[in-house]
Parts: C-alpha cells; structure tokens; sequence
C-alpha cells in the first residue's frame, strides 16, 4: 500500500488539505479494492454492519460534516445522507439493527455517490469559506481536520473487517510484504518507572487539531510501577490458555465472564486451531503462530491474563509516564523524543498487513527501554474511557465521544500497524468495548 500519511504538525492550507484528502480518498479505495464482488453486501462482524455501508458512509461523513454542517449548504443525496450517516456500536448482536429501511443501493449507486461527494469536497477545501472564525463548526479548519482524520480512523476498521473474511473473498495487493514469522520471543522482563508527572490530553490551541475526550489538558502525579518492557506475546498467552486460564472464573471480571461462557470464548479470536497445532488468522491466508508476535485480545481476556500473572493493565496515566515521561518534568512528544515518526520507530501507517516480532524498533523505545509503545497494536488500559475536565462536544461531530461515556468501553492508547501517522498523537485516546476481541489490540502488565 502507498505511503499516504500526512504530517499534522502545522494548520492546514488549501493545497495540503486537497491533497491529504485525495490521498485518504485513494487509499480506501485501495481496500475496497481487495474485495471480490460477491462480498460487497456481506457483515464479517455481526456487530458491524454490512461493508456496503461504509463505501457510502465515508463520502456522506465528509459531506455531512462539512457541506452541510458547516457551510450551511445542500448536500448530493438526502437519502443517502440519512443512510450512510453514521455506524453503529451494538453491545450484542442481539441489538444489531436490521438492514437499511430500503435496503442498500448498488454498489454502482454508491460508488457514484462518492465521485460526487468528493468534487463537492474538493471545491469546498478549494474554493470555500472554510475557515471561517465565526463559524464554531469551520473555525481553526476544525471541519476539515475531522473529515481528514475520520476516513483514516475507518480505514483500520475496514482492515480488521476484512480479517474475518474467507479468503476466497479477498485478493492480496501487489507488492505485499511477506510476514515475519521468526524470532524468539523475548523473556518477560518488568523496569521501574519512578514517580512523575504524566499530563493527558491537550489544551485547545495548543494543538492544530484534537478530538474532544483530548480536551482540556489534565496532569495527574503517578506513583512509581514496574511495566513490562514488551508486550504479551503469543507465546506468553499460549501458557495462559494450555494453563486452563479461559476455565478459571475467578480471573476474570463478572461481565467478562458472562461473555466468555455466553460467547463460547475459549481461544484469541485471531487464533485457531488446525489439528493439533494453532495458526494465526492472517489478512491473507494462515500462517503457523509466530510467537513474538504481540497476542490481540479483548479487555476481557488481556484483564484475565494480567490476574494470572499477579499483575493488573496500567492506567492511562501510567501508559503516558510510561511512554512519555523521562527522569526531569519533561515529557516527550513521542516515546523516543521530538523526532517525527518513521519506519525505523515502530511498526504503523499501513507499513504491513500484520504484526511483527516484539522489540523489533529499539529506535522506538521510551525513556525507560519501554518498547512498541507506538505501532504493532492498539494497548488496552483499566481506565473506562471518560471525559477529562472541560469536555466539550465539538460542533463539528457532537456525538463523537459523549454517548459513549457510559462505563462500558475501556481507553487504548498507541496504535497498530493500521493506524495512519496522523493519528500517533500523545493526546489521541481509543475506546471499545470490554468484550471486543476484533481490534488490532494488545496489551502488557504492569504492577504497583
């Protein structure tokens, strides 16, 4: 896949914001490129809705957000940006809505929805009053900003869609980049965080653009831990399952149970067993369990494993001072420094289709050793994702965060291999459910 990735470090221009959106724009159409026809109308996720859904929704977002949010103005179909409006995040499949009232137009129908929607886009970023200071909604690009980072957020969620998927239903692009299956996985090895500061989120203004749970700034002391220097791998979460761990009920929490007896959980989703042996669940076809590679697991699982181990997840805040603190009161902007990213730092931006081996990017490792703090997969926190002091709703997207404070989704941190560079931000939070074991996400323990 080509390198689309676009710096946020400065306020957009006209030319820059063309530019990164045609770039989001020909990337999803590479992933939808990879589809064969007959799984257009398909649901690889129950709790997901159909993939004909999301070729339409991303066009109508940018054209919700900010044709007709912000500039006030008609947008191309009505219909169409009622329907593709917005996703869905059932907490079963039992409150999975059904299909679309009408049912979903054609692929054709779709598709030339999106042409139109992106000329009016790009005559808007081109030609528009996009920026306007009285306008909550467009002032500081803040429309622009959200339609550029809302399309790279759902290219991941096309790509973990599309790993549930039978192969014969998809084709590899040319040029993929073989997995890499060798390597032992290092021994588990904790280091000592010291007490310190860790500062979450950002003030408004103090960044170009941030989604509102970044707001406002909030500095929290953290007692000193030990964290592990890698995280869980295959191979460490292989002793959890042959040690009886998906049997023991007092590892897990009283929901996680629930869903791993009711679910029939008994293995990582990406995990399955041929005869007697386990082989991972790759984009592309099986590949034998590498063991170094970082396990993705839900909350449910990785909070199981970590009581196995006599250890817990660590906070959002021990996540930061983890990744982001050093021995002064500064802090970095990255785990390794002020350094932008880059291919030698971690393991993200579509660089590859898979995990690779743990500790592969020293370059990428924090003040303390603490390595893969970006990149190779999003980390679950115990920390229920939540507002920060000062949250406001962005007029842009109002309902982005808020219907989801709701002490059932848990904050991730970091990134995975799909997560475009945009987005590798110190202030940027995930959220998911507890029991959702599709993300790219894993984990590492830490102890008081």
């Amino acid at each position: 896949m080509t390198n689309l990735a676009v710096e946020t470090d400065r306020f957009l221009d006209r030319r820059r914001a063309v530019d990164w959106y045609r770039s989001n724009r020909r990337r999803s159409a590479e992933i939808f490129g990879i589809l064969s026809p007959d799984a257009y109308y398909d649901r690889p996720i129950a709790l997901r809705n159909p993939i004909a859904f999301y070729e339409g929704h991303l066009p109508a977002f940018s054209v919700n957000t900010l044709v007709k949010r912000g500039l006030q103005e008609s947008g191309i179909d009505p219909d169409f940006e009622v329907l593709f409006e917005r996703g869905i995040d059932p907490e079963d499949v039992s409150s999975v809505p059904g299909a679309a009232p009408r049912g979903f137009p054609s692929r054709e129908e779709i598709q030339a929805y999106g042409r139109a929607a992106d000329r009016a886009v790009v005559e808007a970023l081109e030609t528009k009053d996009v920026t306007r200071e009285d306008n909550p909604v467009l002032a500081r690009w803040l429309a622009a900003y959200t339609i550029l980072e809302h399309e790279p957020m759902h290219q991941e969620t096309l790509l973990y869609m599309w790993h549930r998927l039978p192969y014969e239903k998809k084709r590899a692009p040319v040029g993929i980049l073989a997995p890499i299956l060798g390597g032992d996985p290092p021994q588990r090895r904790p280091v000592r965080v010291p007490a310190g500061r860790a500062t979450l989120g950002a003030n408004r203004g103090a960044i170009p653009f941030g989604w509102d749970n970044e707001f406002q700034e909030t500095v929290l002391e953290v007692p000193e831990f030990e964290v592990d220097v890698s995280n869980v791998t295959n191979r460490d979460f292989l002793e959890f399952v042959r040690s009886g761990g998906y049997d023991r009920e007092d590892l897990w929490s009283d929901e996680g149970w629930r869903w791993r007896i009711e679910s029939d959980v008994r293995h990582p989703t990406f995990w399955e067993r041929r005869g007697e042996d386990w082989v991972w669940r790759g984009q592309f076809g099986d590949v034998p369990l590498p063991p170094a590679w970082p396990v993705f697991v839900s909350h449910a699982e990785a909070s199981a494993y970590a009581r196995w181990r006599d250890s817990r997840l660590p906070t959002e805040a021990e996540f930061h001072r983890a990744a982001y603190g050093t021995s002064s009161t500064t802090e970095r902007s990255y785990p390794w420094g002020e350094e932008p990213p880059d291919r030698s730092r971690g393991n993200f931006d579509f660089a590859r289709w898979e995990p690779v081996p743990v500790g592969s990017f020293p370059a990428g490792a924090s003040a303390w050793g603490v390595e893969d703090l970006l990149g190779n997969g999003w980390e679950w926190t115990s920390t229920v994702f939540g507002p920060f002091p000062g949250f406001e709703p962005m007029p842009s997207y109002p309902v982005y965060s808020s219907e989801f404070f709701d002490g059932k989704h848990w904050v991730m941190k970091g990134g995975s291999f799909a997560t475009a560079k945009s987005l590798l931000r110190r202030s940027l939070r995930n959220w998911f459910r507890g029991n959702y074991p599709y993300v790219y996400a894993t984990f590492r323990t830490v102890r008081s």
